[in-house]
């Protein structure tokens, strides 16, 4: 039988949730089935792991950048119609803001049988002035009329497209994020204390980490906040412990969060660890994981520190509250509220019984219901039920 032609737009191959899902994805498909083809900028640092999945080819494209570019934005448009045009692809797959907009516009122009966009949070948020918002808005509205289907990976992304009537309800498909259950799965006792050797923390250290982007969205210099509460509890015995913080990542804010932790006199408590692809034993060397958001779609850290049985304090944004019940499986905190956060990171760091009693009920609260293998039967069974719907003969 000849196979369905698929191409996946994504505008970087950065080390994100988003970009993680969709290389959990392309591998997990049965390339008996599938031909797959993904279009991506040509720098990255998932490029490699991309390039690395067998029966994919990839596109490259020196046009498609993450910043807004009108000349490079129009290029790239005309650069995903030709391609689309070139090797009539049955579906056409976009993940994340920039590429959702253009590959859908570029695929609809080029009249591909099946468009998909998968939302990893919208593109507008709270925090942009009020022009930007109206646009994007408007541009996700145009862009739903001619979409097959959008897959939300929260109810919260699902009920907030229809609030703003981003298509109707029946648009929308609800497939959850999946983690390789076996890659994050709790760490032996030897794991956690060689992780936490390598980092240099003490056996008689706690260790607080956060992994994200260095970009407004996350919020890290909130993170910085926290740390400098928790060492003033340390030296007013608030606290009966000694805490270690480590940062994962790094981004444009990098400047600021090294400026940030010199004067709050943090610098020997705080490890910058950059970006890093041992996230499982980074997590096992930690006792509580906190991430300072101001916005989300559902946040895969959030999914992965829960599979090892990490306790977590995060912002109340997008669809975590679907995950993170609070006080049972974590603990919630609206954003912007640095002091709160503190005290709850506290409260586990204190309580030793607490952090695993929470790390435990969130583990067996997500129960298959956020495995890859489960993501990539729902994603490829809804592209043979859109196939089929239209009458498509691959």
């Amino acid at each position: 039988m000849p196979k369905i032609n698929l191409l996946y737009v994504i505008t970087k191959l950065e080390l994100g949730g988003a970009q993680k899902q969709l290389l959990s994805l392309i591998a997990g498909l049965d390339k008996s089935r599938y031909a797959v083809v993904l279009f991506s900028a040509h720098q990255g640092l998932l490029f490699k792991e991309a390039a690395s999945i067998p029966g994919v080819s990839i596109h490259a494209s020196r046009f498609l950048e993450r910043p807004v570019n009108p000349l490079k934005d129009l290029i790239a448009f005309f650069e995903i119609y030709w391609f689309i045009r070139k090797n009539k692809f049955h579906v056409v797959h976009t993940h994340s803001s920039k590429a959702g907009i253009l590959g859908r516009l570029a695929a609809r122009l080029a009249k591909a049988p099946s468009i998909i966009h998968t939302v990893h949070g919208w593109s507008f948020n709270e925090y942009q002035p009020a022009f930007v918002r109206f646009v994007y808005i408007w541009l996700e509205r145009v862009c739903a009329r001619f979409s097959d289907a959008v897959i939300v990976v929260s109810l919260f992304d699902k009920q907030k497209g229809c609030m703003l009537k981003i298509g109707g309800g029946s648009l929308y498909r609800l497939i959850r994020y999946g983690i390789d259950y076996h890659e994050f799965r709790p760490q032996q006792e030897d794991v956690r204390s060689k992780a936490r050797e390598r980092l240099g923390i003490r056996d008689n250290e706690l260790l607080v980490g956060m992994a994200a982007c260095f970009k407004p969205q996350k919020n890290p210099l909130d993170f910085i906040r926290i740390a400098s509460l928790i060492s003033e509890y340390c030296v007013s015995e608030k606290l009966p412990c000694r805490v270690r913080f480590l940062l994962v990542g790094d981004g444009v804010l990098r400047g600021r969060i090294e400026k940030k932790i010199g004067e709050s006199g943090l610098g020997s408590q705080v490890i910058l660890a950059g970006w890093r692809f041992d996230m499982p034993e980074l997590y096992a060397a930690m006792d509580v994981l906190v991430l300072t958001s101001l916005w989300e779609g559902l946040p895969v850290v959030v999914l992965e520190a829960m599979r090892l049985e990490v306790p977590v304090v995060v912002t109340n944004t997008g669809g975590v509250a679907e995950v993170v019940k609070n006080g049972v499986t974590g603990f919630l905190v609206a954003a912007r509220e640095p002091a709160l956060m503190a005290r709850q990171v506290s409260a586990l760091l204190k309580n030793d019984a607490l952090r695993k009693r929470l790390g435990q009920a969130s583990r067996e609260a997500l129960g298959d219901s956020f495995s890859a293998g489960k993501m990539v039967l729902e994603t490829a069974g809804m592209y043979e039920s859109i196939l089929k719907t239209k009458g498509i003969r691959e």
